[in-house]
């Protein structure tokens, strides 16, 4: 009887952890690190959404209007790095720096945003795959407090 509840244990315990791995994708798997993408409009919607936050970007040029879906880090990574809902109104003018999906498309991984006044955020990830492009460590530094 121990013996069966050990292993139901182990099994119970492998599932539990292969399904978070299974579940969530590296930068490699969608975007393209060869596709740099630089891209300037408004802000037209903002979803704060699990697992990542997206922002949507008009972009007004000679062959008309492009909505581009920009895909940020998750709202608890932007939130502690002072990035809210308010940060990016609608209707705020941006310039992205980031990846174009694979295979094309008005889509990309965000990596530093330059709001008008010239300050930049890093909406990005750090994650599995991602690009050493220096704008992690551009990021706006700001104190943290910690309690013990």
């Amino acid at each position: 009887m121990k013996k069966q509840l050990f292993n139901v244990s182990i099994v119970c315990i492998v599932m539990l952890f292969s399904g978070a791995s299974w579940s969530h994708h590296s930068f490699a798997a969608e975007f393209d690190v060869n596709r740099p993408v630089e891209i300037i409009g408004q802000v037209v919607k903002v979803q704060w959404i699990n697992p990542h936050a997206w922002i949507h970007v008009e972009v007004v040029n000679s062959e008309g209007n492009e909505i581009w879906k920009i895909e940020g880090g998750t709202p608890n990574t932007l939130f502690r790095r002072g990035i809210t809902r308010d940060t990016l109104p609608i209707g705020t003018n941006i310039v992205v720096r980031g990846y174009q999906v694979k295979g094309g498309g008005f889509a990309a991984n965000g990596r530093e945003i330059t709001l008008e006044n010239g300050n930049k955020l890093f909406v990005g990830t750090s994650g599995v795959g991602a690009p050493d492009d220096g704008a992690e460590k551009r990021k706006e530094t700001r104190t943290e407090f910690f309690f013990y």
